[in-house]
């Protein structure tokens, strides 16, 4: 049995980089960046009001002068022409300023008459004028790899990208096994339960830039073991749900050595989530997560996830840990890494994370609620409310 941290290594020495792909900018949302986007554009390619009013030259302002105004600039429809001492032009938000206009007199600084406007008292300090390029300038990068947001697909539109080459999509299949097991929807015999885990963790995947296949359930054969891993091997990672222990139903190790595994390791010191495994089997990496559907769920977040971003050129790290209050006094931890499911809140100003009273490992009701996994070393002495303790955030 060894540490989460060396499970964790041996893990992301499964995985690399995938290749890339080019999809359109509106489809790229959530991926991540694989080559260096460029801005073949100025931003604002003009110099542009920032303000409605009036282009004007800065020396005509005294209080009281009078300015011809001699034509109007929108966005979309620029002033041709140039303005000289004594003129003004009508300008809107997001315009090209006119050549010859050095400042933004706004509307609320001036009395408009006809075609003059009249300077007014205490004028704004500001000029309101964007310089072009003020935001980015042509050959300007966005720099890989990074997951693009929201802003960063807007600012990807602005830099006239219509393209962007983002890394594939891991394709992670999801093997469910166990005659106890049915699909939702189906009907459980008395001594049946619905599968969950393999849902979860498809969210989980999803959730974190993969593509995860649902595959029929395994039942305790391993014909039938065997036949699902085979209609797995085109994913990047198989990732198996149970059977992984050594009861006398648990094929997964059985059948998947016979199939060729290079098992990297077998059990890991941490719960949930002791009977864990992973290696290689030939061309795909396999993870052997546990059945129960807490353990695999929290398995996910500390092995899964990582994967996923090592594949995605993201980096091979664990889970980043924040650090909280503690919300109530907890009793000494065992052996094993603990990933207590915890709530987060603010109490007194401070974030605090308070792990729930029930943490057995078959109640996804209890995960449901969580919404961060308290990190307990092993043999961690008792600890008292007010502790600064670690978690991941779910």
């Amino acid at each position: 049995m060894i540490t989460v941290d060396d499970a964790l290594s041996k893990v992301l020495d499964l995985f690399s980089p995938l290749s890339a792909e080019t999809v359109p900018l509106r489809k790229a949302a959530g991926r991540v960046l694989a080559a260096d986007a460029v801005a073949d554009r100025d931003q604002p390619p003009f110099a542009s009001s920032a303000m409605d009013g009036y282009a004007v030259q800065n020396a005509d302002l005294a209080q009281g002068a009078t300015l011809t105004v001699i034509g109007e600039s929108a966005a979309g429809s620029a002033f041709d022409g140039a303005i000289t001492s004594g003129q003004a032009v009508r300008i809107f938000t997001g315009a090209p300023v006119p050549v010859g206009a050095d400042r933004i007199l706004i509307q609320e600084d001036c009395t408009a008459a006809g075609e003059t406007i009249t300077v007014g008292a205490g004028l704004d300090e500001s000029f309101y004028i964007r310089p072009a390029g003020g935001d980015f300038k042509r050959g300007d990068i966005m720099a890989a790899p990074r997951v693009l947001s929201a802003g960063d697909i807007a600012l990807l539109a602005s830099m006239n990208c219509a393209q962007v080459r983002v890394v594939r999509k891991p394709r992670v299949a999801l093997v469910a096994t166990g005659d106890e097991l049915v699909m939702p929807g189906e009907s459980p015999s008395a001594d049946q339960i619905i599968s969950s885990n393999n849902f979860g963790l498809k969210a989980l995947v999803e959730a974190n830039g993969g593509s995860a296949q649902i595959l029929p359930i395994a039942s305790d054969s391993e014909d039938s073991l065997a036949a699902v891993l085979q209609a797995a091997s085109s994913a990047d990672v198989i990732v198996t749900l149970g059977g992984a222990s050594v009861g006398d139903h648990d094929l997964v190790r059985k059948v998947a050595t016979k199939a060729g595994l290079e098992q990297s390791f077998y059990k890991v010191a941490m719960r949930p989530g002791k009977p864990l495994m992973a290696g290689r089997l030939g061309d795909t990496a396999m993870i052997g997560l546990p059945g129960n559907p807490v353990s695999s769920m929290v398995c996910g977040t500390v092995f899964l996830i990582p994967a996923l971003r090592a594949m995605l050129g993201l980096g091979k790290s664990a889970m980043p840990r924040e650090v909280a209050r503690l919300g109530r006094d907890i009793a000494s931890n065992g052996p094993r890494s603990h990933y207590m499911r915890a709530q987060l809140s603010i109490e007194d100003g401070l974030l605090t994370c308070t792990p729930e009273t029930r943490q057995d490992s078959s109640l996804l009701s209890v995960l449901s609620r969580a919404d961060a996994l308290m990190v307990r070393d092993p043999d961690d002495a008792p600890r008292v409310k007010g502790d600064t303790v670690e978690f991941i955030r779910l």
